[in-house]
């Protein structure tokens, strides 16, 4: 299948052959036929496969094959959990709506309102915007929501965990006059998406965008063993000065970790970019600019901190502390190995992180590699994880030490 069989515009087309764009992905596949149906949604689509694409263009398309009649609003709102991401959204809707003549506008937080306003009172065909700083506008009548046909929201599941439902179905509901909902997550695992889509999709076509096994291999995963944090320190350097690992995110659990180890790294003579979740907007942007400009070729990150990440050739992405779920670490790994592009994910694994590396293995269904680096191998075996039949013998025993001094009362 070719994007030629979806029935585009030939603006559209010529946009994405200009783009790089030779063939749609997964998602594409799936998505655009059943959204230029004008359909409710429900996709879960992992990060890197494409779901920008597979929504913009049936929305573009939608506003090529209905001319607006006259000046107002955004037709189609398109709601993102993060500036970032709401500024990459936004890039990508104006290149591909190249020679198209459409005003696409974007709002967010953690910049100047004025600008915001003044483009709210003009004409929008497609507005990109986080909940919060758009939230804003309807309590001050600045946006009204009645004009929006097409109502999108990416990373859904990433909304919720930022506590952004309620904001959500407010817009929604304003946004009542729609013809078209799509929601899109990395996962719908967990009752809080399906709710989510429950209240906001009408009879909704469901899709489960997994990649095929050709576009999983694309990042290679594996585990290193560390000793110590003292030998999990040194496998880090050691990766990091391979010649390639070009351009890396290092993920930490949290920010104190992302100040003690950048100092650690100036030390041994690696320079950094870093975000942590209590930084500025202006810091955030120019950490940002550093690494994917190449000044740095090393981004520290918490999970907090790297939501809505989206840099373009990142070669590794490194678990220097393990997350705390298996589908966290799909989404930290899914920021390599994009648009066709093979990455790299490694994990530095200490023997407290044993249990949490067996459910990644079962979520994601294969094992990570185990491999040494020659001169850093670690001394110790790989610790063995708890087993179901020691926490039943556990529980068996408190309860029979109850039963005990129950009778001796």
């Amino acid at each position: 299948m070719q994007f030629e069989d979806f029935d585009l515009d030939s603006n559209l087309l010529e946009s994405l052959k200009a783009m790089g764009h030779k063939s749609p992905t997964t998602i594409q596949k799936q998505t655009i036929p059943l959204a230029m149906e004008q359909k409710d949604v429900l996709a879960c689509a992992p990060t890197g496969t494409g779901k920008t694409a597979s929504f913009l263009l049936p929305a573009l398309q939608h506003i090529i094959d209905f001319p607006r009649r006259y000046s107002g609003q955004a037709r189609i709102l398109v709601l993102t959990p993060t500036r970032e991401l709401a500024s990459q959204i936004h890039r990508y809707a104006c290149h591909l709506a190249t020679g198209l003549d459409l005003d696409i506008a974007i709002v967010t937080g953690g910049v100047p309102y004025a600008p915001q306003e003044a483009a709210l009172k003009g004409n929008v065909d497609i507005l990109v915007a986080t909940p919060g700083r758009l939230h804003e506008y309807l309590d001050k009548n600045i946006f009204d929501a009645q004009s929006v046909e097409m109502l999108i929201i990416d990373e859904a599941d990433r909304m919720l965990d930022m506590g952004f439902a309620q904001v959500v179905q407010t817009i929604a509901i304003e946004a009542q006059g729609r013809k078209q909902t799509m929601l899109f997550s990395a996962t719908l695992e967990g009752g809080g998406v399906s709710r989510f889509a429950r209240e906001l999709l009408t009879d909704p076509a469901r899709i489960d965008a997994e990649a095929p096994r050709s576009e999983k291999a694309k990042i290679h995963q594996w585990l290193h063993l560390a000793d110590d944090a003292q030998h999990k320190f040194q496998l880090l350097c050691s990766l990091l000065n391979s010649p390639d690992a070009e351009r890396v995110i290092v993920f930490v659990k949290t920010r104190e970790r992302v100040a003690s180890l950048e100092g650690l790294l100036l030390k041994a003579g690696i320079p950094c970019a870093f975000l942590r979740g209590d930084m500025e907007q202006k810091k955030r942007f120019q950490a940002l600019g550093r690494f994917t400009k190449g000044e740095v070729k090393v981004l520290l990150a918490t999970d907090v901190a790297a939501r809505g990440i989206d840099v373009d050739n990142i070669t590794h992405v490194i678990n220097y502390d393990m997350p705390h779920s298996a589908d966290t670490y799909v989404h930290r790994i899914g920021r390599t190995g994009r648009a066709g592009a093979k990455g790299t994910a490694i994990s530095l694994v200490e023997a407290h992180d044993i249990r949490i590396v067996g459910k990644i293995e079962r979520y994601i269904e294969q094992p990570l590699k185990r491999r040494v680096i020659e001169g850093l191998r670690p001394n110790n075996k790989e610790a063995k994880a708890p087993g179901k039949k020691k926490a039943k013998a556990k529980d068996a025993a408190k309860k029979g030490s109850s039963k005990k001094r129950k009778k001796k009362k």
